[in-house]
């Protein structure tokens, strides 16, 4: 593995232990050429996923760039990074499960934001507002009456 400070490809692993409930190894690297520490993480890929975007232009799935766009959306709210882990490496395994290689970048957004909704309405509100696109403050104000169950009806 390359040192990310000096770019030396004789690293070594220092330590080694199952994260992401046993769906990844998380590895603690040292560089010795400049003492550098860091992490990796190695994870099983069952195939190589391309995302079709909606101008039909192609590009090849970035784990990375998922995680960055749903961890924004999660940001200081109360759920632990494991368990955001855990959510990206399902939502990964789903998209791997479908059978071919070339996802709609709408199917990801619609996992993404259905996983959201299941675990945290604020994140899932945070998400759909980049996703849908939100314009206007009435915007958020449909999507968010919409997440609101019906008032019952006096009996």
């Amino acid at each position: 593995m390359r040192c990310p400070f000096c770019g030396n490809t004789d690293t070594q692993v220092k330590d080694s232990r199952p994260a992401e409930d046993h769906g990844a190894i998380r590895r603690r690297r040292f560089c010795p050429a400049c003492g550098g520490r860091f992490t990796t993480y190695e994870r099983v890929q069952l195939r190589d996923l391309v995302v079709v975007k909606t101008n039909g232009r192609r590009e090849a799935f970035d784990r990375e760039k998922l995680e960055r766009s749903i961890r924004i959306a999660m940001q200081k709210r109360p759920i632990e990074h494991e368990r955001i882990d855990q959510m990206i490496s399902g939502m990964v395994r789903r998209l791997e499960s479908l059978g071919d290689t070339d996802i709609p970048s709408k199917m990801i957004g619609e996992i993404v934001m259905e996983t959201l909704a299941r675990i945290d309405t604020v994140a899932y509100v945070r998400f759909a507002s980049v996703y849908k696109n939100f314009q206007e403050a009435d915007d958020f104000d449909k999507f968010v009456s919409e997440l609101r169950p019906e008032p019952k009806e006096a009996q």
